[in-house]
């Protein structure tokens, strides 16, 4: 099967398929690391805090253990008793202010300097976590002088205690935290995973499904998404994409539709132009019969099968890209709506009651056979409308056919005493295929009167709040210069 160039470039064009997370994959890389760092965020300020509570701890025992070393008389307190106070409490000396003196509690294997100072009373939270990790960065053993608030009159407390220790439960601290940050991180990037997934990512993959499944195959009915009960921006682009392939599916429906008229015109136009070219000699010998009835209808006849074979010569003008620009001149509406009635079949019909209200000697600057085309269309419109009447609805069957000028606009409107055309069909009731609701029609016939009134630059629309149906059609006269210089070239 050969491929042709604008296939060869779709394929080009089209992104091949890579080995990339999809947008669920990436939703979960994103959760984790997120939950990781609000983990994060509060492990800071929990580490400076446990050291804090670990450092006020030593201050509380130490109160304690000066209590108890402040109320013994001097030198009444043996040293080995003031090391195991000192090793209860985790400290190797232990002393407090009063006034002016500073009075060593007690004391054992004090370091020759101490390596760092903490003084609680004015302790800072920023000062807090950098002391913090600065002690969890470092090595070795040193030395803390921790200086809090003392009980009674003395002025404060100094307790010097290892690092180490409290370094070592840091650790352990931390190892705590990390094993219940990752637990709490899985879980909750797990949860919110889920809910991501069942909010946005399952409804996001349905609409890219349909998506390539309405791609594949665009004149399919059951390709269009059914949408969802949803309220949100999803659900609202559920509803618009749905609406959007209805459009779509119709819009193909349609154009296919004229594919296939135009290839059966084409088809037809062929055998049906040389019927039509036998039929016009068979006229013409006919023009020469002396009898006074065939005088009379012959030209008529010759006029009807001039025009039709016009039209055939066309194959169905409104099938191509638009229609011929219109030949326009000022003619005589009176006349020219009494042979749309002729050939309606109308003139000898005495059921349908033919009311004209032409304004004496109105003239219209147009086409004169594509309003004939116009008219014609609207009157067959209006025949077979009272044809499919009810006929329990009573009332006289009646065609109403008005002309008048405004200004530079000459306007006519046709009229029925029909049923009217249903609200349902008026949004569309100029375009191709869309019928007024009544049996038996192409839902052509407007579309064409549209197109032809358009191209004279004039309006055709329903009058709204009438009995039946009021189509209304103005046409404005082209500008004076343009009508001089079409009669200065006809002159010459």
């Amino acid at each position: 099967m050969a491929v042709t160039d604008d296939q060869a470039t779709a394929l080009k064009l089209r992104p091949k398929p890579s080995l990339r997370l999809g947008l669920s994959g990436k939703l979960l890389l994103l959760t984790i690391p997120l939950v990781m760092i609000a983990g994060l965020l509060i492990y800071v300020p929990a580490i400076a805090n446990f050291r804090m509570n670990r450092l006020n701890d030593r201050l509380a025992a130490a109160n304690t253990a000066a209590l108890v070393l402040d109320a013994a008389p001097s030198g009444m307190v043996p040293d080995s008793l003031s090391r195991q106070i000192l090793t209860s409490i985790g400290a190797r000396a232990v002393a407090i202010k009063l006034g002016q003196q500073r009075r060593l509690l007690a004391s054992a294997d004090l370091p020759a300097a101490i390596d760092h100072d903490v003084d609680m009373r004015n302790l800072t939270v920023w000062s807090a976590i950098v002391d913090a990790f600065e002690i969890m960065l470092e090595r070795g053993d040193q030395t803390i002088r921790v200086v809090g608030a003392a009980p009674g009159q003395a002025q404060f407390i100094e307790v010097v205690i290892d690092e180490k220790p409290l370094r070592q439960a840091m650790y352990r601290f931390s190892r705590n935290v990390l094993v219940v940050a990752l637990l709490i991180a899985g879980l909750t990037a797990g949860l919110v995973y889920l809910a991501l997934h069942y909010l946005f990512v399952r409804p996001m993959r349905r609409l890219t499904a349909n998506l390539i499944g309405f791609h594949e195959n665009p004149e399919s009915p059951a390709r269009i998404i059914v949408p969802s009960q949803r309220g949100d921006e999803i659900g609202v682009a559920e509803r618009e994409l749905s609406d959007m392939q209805r459009d779509l599916v119709s819009m193909l429906h349609q154009k296919s539709r004229l594919a296939a008229l135009g290839l059966a015109v084409s088809k037809i136009n062929h055998d049906l132009r040389n019927l039509l070219a036998s039929s016009q000699l068979l006229s013409d010998q006919l023009a020469s019969v002396p009898d006074p009835r065939v005088q009379r209808f012959a030209p008529k006849l010759l006029r009807s099968l001039e025009r039709a074979i016009a039209f055939c010569q066309s194959t169905l003008s409104y099938g191509r890209a638009q229609e011929a620009a219109p030949d326009r001149r000022v003619i005589a509406v009176e006349p020219a709506v009494a042979e749309v009635r002729e050939s309606a079949g109308l003139a000898t019909d005495a059921t349908i009651t033919w009311i004209s209200a032409i304004e004496r000697g109105l003239t219209i600057d147009a086409d004169p056979d594509q309003l004939f085309r116009v008219l014609l269309n609207l009157v067959r419109n209006a025949a077979q409308a009272l044809e499919n009447r009810p006929a329990s609805d009573g009332g006289a069957l009646q065609i109403r056919i008005t002309g008048r000028r405004e200004g530079t606009v000459a306007i006519i409107e046709v009229s029925d005493t029909g049923p009217g055309v249903p609200a349902k069909a008026r949004e569309h009731l100029f375009e191709a295929f869309q019928t007024s609701g009544r049996p038996g029609g192409s839902g052509l016939g407007l579309a064409i009167s549209a197109e032809l009134i358009r191209a004279h630059g004039g309006n055709i629309h329903l009058v709204e709040g009438t009995i039946g149906a009021t189509f209304q059609i103005s046409i404005p006269d082209r500008p004076v210069e343009l009508l001089s210089i079409r009669n200065e070239r006809a002159r010459a």
